[in-house]
């Protein structure tokens, strides 16, 4: 009754009478054999969502929450013929406009009721949207230029779309697909990536993006795989084309190895070498004196000899003509008569001559040796007296020309720093430079010269031409307040200067300024919370993130700056150092999270000047290249700033920062500084003036020195742009009050050559002025200095100081000179608290459908370059906070990070903005304070 009572009700509502049939067997619910299922409206055609039920009284839809009207549906009943039950069909159409005209908080749905004896049965919801696919793709992929075996990634975002669009690439029209080809990866994202591009591989590529409604192309993108020319081995030298005397020898070499195919870039440098050759001309041969006479022999003959060795024959010259030995009678014919000898023994006379003869040449050999051990006793008796006269110092001065010391020795000659100092005349002109990277290791050099002043006359302009600088070899490992012994030491600073050209990467010559020969470097025990190393004053610092390392045991990680020359040598000649090389480790250490390396560098970095590069140290000691910068990698990550480079690293290693120019307008840094300090004398006083890569920790070393030496920093240091178009850098002292200082020598200005100053490598150079004020009562020095690349840039530094006979307390160089922080440990060495850190990674690592995750997050924070390597991390969004750490941990300032969480708040639905502002505010207050260094 109670059914039949609520069918009747129902009826009443639908405006129409419900069938009088019910089904065959009482006291079962509807069970459903079809639900309605999820439709797309296509275009304007409606959709049918069909209801079929088992036994049904009766089946009505009812969409969003209302009853469709009986006259909509069409229903139609038959027998089961394996159960024998009825069963009851009943089919809706849903149209358009019925889903447009719809506004409520859900999607359009419509579900079935279905009545029995028992009671009622609801299916599932079925949701209804309008399918559509927009003709504009969010991203399109770009054309590029793809070296062979680099990596090619293509963007691709497709059209917004319901549902949302399928997404397949074509290259030239053709399909390309991941499953047969290993070398191509077509991710989720869309993003086509190629590992190693091959020249099969350059083409058109598109992406097709379809859904049930359309299917939309993008624009085409054009990669063109490139190859750029390799040198062949040169070929042997040809033969000198003269036969005699100066002539020319070539050697070539061809771009085939391999030619530049694609636009690839053909080979840099000469397809030809020449150089002068001298054939050595033919010499012939020529007689010497003929030899005295033999004695008459017994068949009354004598003979004499002459040799072809004036001069002999040589480089094919023709031998002597002529007979090299005669025989002549020696006794005028008289010797024989009819063939039988007249004597058979010489006379007497003949051999009391010989007698007379022998004799007299022995009593001449005794007077010769006795004269010749006279003079040696008198000579060395004269030397012990009076000391050398001429000293030759050719051996010391390479290219410079002799001195010629006259000396007249009193006193005790076996003082070096006697009372009483030698006369000293001085001629020469200096052909090699006076600029200098450091002197005080040529002490082997001046050691065995006496206590003795130099006054030298040299030219107002000294060059350093790369062609005819000396080469010295001193003794290493002097400390640096240890100078040549009787030198004055404002001479070996100004006047000599040491080379040393290597391969490759041209590492400064003469020792480091740095006393401490030792690494610089740092300790730190870390657990899984991580922590920080920092060398001060260095620029170089490594951020080991929360979870890198395992929760138990805790390990022991080290960082050191090699102190020692340049390792890094390259077969080009053409990359230079721009930062420190340093070292992390230990090698065996496991790393579950990527570390963030900094490194201080010099170079005004610029894509279209500059092709900087990341090199690791190998096993067997060889550099291998890392990474481009400019490249996109999943092996590191590389972020260049003005000053710093910010790497995420896995691999603990040696890494150096290696830069390419690629045009003359390629520029690095070089930070100048003038430091004074009094001489040897009261009266003296000397200027020294640096030249160093705009690095801390190539300046720390200028520091470190002066700080040894006593030097006073007499100006602020400026930075100097030095470009790469092979011009010399100059540096001049100028508007020196002449009646109160006079300069020694005489040289106003010096030159650094370019290669000097463009491959010093980290290493300093410096000039050095020696000034002799004429009073004592003079206590006031002014000067400028001016520093000036030709065809560069200049700067000044402006000299004004009080000269004092008294050393003076050391200058603080450093705002961190005091700073004793070189390890942090757990959430102190971080600027974001940790709970705010996993709270962003919770919500960012999180996918999201309409591409609000971790790569906003990347975006706002402006780290949005090389994605492909976050995408490959576990939790993308931790490495971007460790890069975002490492990158503003000298400012401390979260306002930027707090600033892009409202951002993307803004951007996101109401209850995902609250949580982002919510962190932002957390991360603005909960923030504690900074670590010093």
């Amino acid at each position: 009754h109670s059914i039949n009572q609520s069918v009747i009700l129902f009826a009443g509502a639908t405006g129409d009478i419900l069938p009088d049939s019910l089904p065959s067997v009482p006291g079962t619910l509807p069970h459903f054999m079809k639900e309605p299922e999820d439709a797309y409206i296509i275009k304007s055609n409606p959709i049918k969502l069909l209801c079929r039920a088992v036994p049904a009284l009766q089946i009505f839809f009812k969409c969003n929450g209302e009853w469709v009207h009986q006259n909509e549906h069409v229903s139609r009943e038959y027998m089961d013929q394996n159960t024998g039950l009825k069963v009851r069909e009943v089919l809706i159409n849903v149209s358009r406009q019925q889903v447009e005209d719809f506004h409520g908080p859900e999607d359009y749905w419509c579900l079935c009721v279905a009545w029995s004896h028992l009671g009622t049965s609801k299916s599932r919801k079925a949701t209804v949207h309008i399918a559509y696919l927009r003709k504009n793709f969010e991203q399109d992929p770009q054309g590029k230029e793809v070296p062979i075996k680099g990596m090619i990634v293509l963007h691709c975002r497709p059209p917004e779309g319901v549902p949302a669009a399928e997404v397949e690439w074509l290259k030239n029209e053709e399909l390309v697909s991941s499953l047969t080809d290993d070398n191509i990866d077509t991710r989720a994202d869309h993003n086509l990536i190629i590992n190693e591009a091959r020249l099969s591989d350059s083409g058109n590529y598109t992406c097709l993006a379809s859904n049930i409604v359309a299917k939309r192309r993008s624009s085409t993108a054009t990669v063109v795989v490139f190859v750029n020319g390799g040198w062949s081995l040169w070929t042997e030298w040809s033969l000198c084309n003269v036969p005699c005397g100066r002539g020319v020898q070539k050697r070539s070499r061809t771009c085939t190895n391999p030619a530049p195919l694609n636009g690839g870039a053909f080979c840099e440098g000469m397809s030809v070498q020449k150089i002068t050759c001298n054939a050595l001309c033919p010499i012939d041969g020529g007689w010497e004196e003929w030899s005295a006479w033999t004695l008459c022999s017994v068949q009354c003959e004598r003979q004499r000899r002459r040799e072809c060795n004036d001069p002999p024959p040589r480089h094919r010259g023709k031998m002597c003509d002529g007979p090299s030995d005669t025989t002549e009678n020696c006794t005028g014919g008289m010797c024989t008569q009819n063939g039988k000898l007249l004597h058979d023994v010489k006379p007497q006379s003949m051999d009391g001559s010989n007698d007379v003869a022998l004799y007299s040449g022995l009593g001449a050999g005794i007077i010769a040796v006795t004269v010749l051990v006279v003079a040696v006793m008198l000579y060395r008796k004269n030397q012990s007296d009076y000391g050398v006269d001429v000293i030759d110092s050719s051996a010391l001065t390479g290219g410079f020309q002799s001195f010629n010391f006259k000396t007249t020795r009193q006193g005790n000659p076996l003082l070096l720093n006697s009372s009483l100092q030698p006369d000293l005349t001085v001629g020469g002109t200096y052909t090699s430079p006076i600029c200098f990277q450091d002197s005080i290791d040529n002490k082997e050099l001046f050691d065995p010269l006496p206590d003795i002043k130099v006054k030298v006359q040299s030219s107002f302009m000294v060059s350093l031409g790369v062609a005819d600088r000396a080469e010295y070899h001193a003794a290493k490992g002097h400390p640096p307040e240890t100078f040549p012994r009787g030198l004055n030491r404002d001479y070996s600073n100004s006047t000599v200067e040491r080379r040393s050209t290597k391969k490759g990467l041209l590492t400064p010559n003469g020792p480091h300024l740095n006393p401490n020969k030792d690494q610089l470097g740092t300790t730190g025990v870390f657990g899984h919370l991580g922590g920080r190393l920092v060398v001060p004053n260095t620029g170089v610092s490594l951020l080991v993130p929360h979870g890198a390392i395992a929760e138990d045991p805790s390990s022991e990680m080290f960082m050191v700056i090699n102190q020692g020359e340049s390792s890094v040598q390259t077969e080009e000649g053409f990359e230079i150092l721009l930062g420190p090389e340093v070292t992390y480790g230990p090698p065996s250490i496991d790393l579950s999270r990527p570390v963030a390396m900094t490194i201080a560098h010099c170079a005004e970095v610029d894509a279209d000047n500059w092709n900087v590069q990341l090199k690791r140290k190998t096993q067997d000691n060889k550099w291998e290249e890392v990474m481009s910068v400019e490249d996109e990698s999943t092996s590191c990550y590389c972020l260049m700033d003005s000053s710093s480079c910010h790497l995420l690293l896995d691999q603990p290693g040696s890494y150096a920062l290696v830069g390419e120019p690629l045009t003359q307008a390629a520029v690095k840094r070089l930070k100048l500084a003038v430091f004074g300090s009094m001489g040897s004398t009261p009266m003296d006083y000397s200027l020294r003036v640096y030249c160093v890569d705009d690095t801390p920790h190539a300046f720390q070393g200028v520091v470190a020195t002066e700080t040894c030496r006593g030097g006073q920093l007499l100006e602020e240091p400026k930075i100097l742009p030095f470009r790469g178009n092979t011009f010399s850098l100059q540096v001049s002292i100028q508007d020196v009050p002449q009646f109160l200082w006079n300069i020694k020598p005489f040289t106003t200005c010096q030159e650094f050559s370019f290669s000097q100053v463009w491959c010093s490598n980290q290493q300093p150079l410096h000039c050095a002025f020696s000034l002799e004020r004429y009073s004592p009562t003079t206590t006031q020095f002014s000067c400028k200095i001016s520093v000036k690349q030709v065809k560069g840039h200049e700067q000044i530094l402006q000299v004004y100081t009080s000269v004092a006979e008294s050393k003076k307390e050391s200058v603080l160089f450093f705002m961190q000179t005091d700073c004793t922080v070189t390890s942090q440990t757990g959430p102190k060495a971080f600027k974001i608290p940790l709970s705010i850190h996993q709270r962003i990674c919770a919500t960012f690592d999180t996918a999201n459908t309409k591409g609000k995750d971790w790569q906003l997050l990347a975006q706002k924070l402006h780290l949005d370059r090389n994605l492909l390597y976050f995408a490959k991390q576990q939790s993308p969004s931790a490495v971007i906070l460790s890069l975002w750490e490492a990158r503003h941990q000298d400012t401390g300032d979260l306002d930027s990070l707090a600033s892009a969480l409202e951002e993307i708040g803004k951007i996101q639905s109401k209850s995902t903005a609250d949580h982002l502002s919510l962190f932002s505010y957390s991360v603005v207050q909960d923030i504690g304070d900074p670590p010093h260094c």
